[in-house]
């Protein structure tokens, strides 16, 4: 049963640094600053509670603001290099917030800025499976992948190719793809996970995590000016509308 009482928070979180587009959290994406588009589709969703992003940048958060998020901190700036993992992150904004508001959250969903084409509907259903499930740690959104990963390769020292996973299958590289494990990739869209499992677990996901299957021609993840003009010709072509995610028109 889905606990309609759980406190919901979404966080968005949005450096300041970026090497591949300078400054891309906030560069204008089909009419709207990149990071607008997770902060709608957190707002829009009826089983989120509450927007906050965290960022270590002043012009980040005067953005995010002016689209209705909160951002009651500005992250230290340990916490905002190019190789700061996730869960430090997320630690950093539920110990701020537990220990300067006395808040605490049941469940914590990651909405990343760069991926802006995510339906308002894959947030509430993550959220739902979550609460429907309170034996599993988390939550997250996968695909089926273009390629197999057992017909992926890597190149020994030696210069010879060697298949990248080691399986009790003969040869699966030869094998028809029908015949291989079905297996998914994760997109980066949602992650949603109990709060205890970031707190207590130390980790973004715990090790019960359920899937939240999505279609292949839904997602696109934003990380070069090329995926940046494929996305926004989902937006202008009309095959994906503002409202699905989340902008009121």
């Amino acid at each position: 049963m889905v606990m309609s009482t759980s406190e919901v928070l979404a966080l968005i979180p949005a450096r300041g640094g970026s090497k591949s587009i300078p400054y891309k959290n906030i560069r204008p994406f089909a009419g709207h600053p990149l990071i607008a588009y997770s902060i709608a589709a957190g707002l829009a969703a009826e089983l989120v509670t509450r927007v906050i992003v965290s960022t270590d940048d002043e012009r980040i958060a005067e953005v995010a603001r002016r689209y209705g998020a909160e951002t009651p901190f500005l992250r230290p700036t340990e916490y905002a290099q190019d190789q700061t993992p996730d869960l430090p992150v997320f630690l950093h904004a539920l110990e701020w917030l537990e220990s300067n508001e006395g808040y605490h959250p049941d469940i914590v969903v990651q909405l990343r800025p760069t991926s802006p084409i995510r339906k308002v509907s894959y947030i509430n259903q993550a959220v739902s499976l979550l609460m429907e499930r309170p034996d599993a740690d988390s939550v997250r959104s996968v695909i089926v992948p273009f390629q197999n990963p057992f017909k992926m390769w890597k190149i020994a020292s030696s210069g010879f190719l060697e298949p990248l996973i080691k399986t009790e299958f003969s040869e699966p590289y030869n094998m028809p793809r029908q015949l291989l494990p079905q297996v998914y990739w994760q997109t980066g869209y949602i992650d949603a996970a109990w709060a205890d499992t970031l707190l207590l677990k130390h980790s973004m996901t715990g090790e019960r995590i359920l899937p939240l299957v999505l279609q292949p021609s839904d997602w696109i993840d934003i990380d070069s000016p090329e995926d940046w003009r494929l996305a926004e010709r989902f937006l202008e072509s009309g095959e994906i509308k503002l409202e699905e995610l989340g902008f009121s028109l």
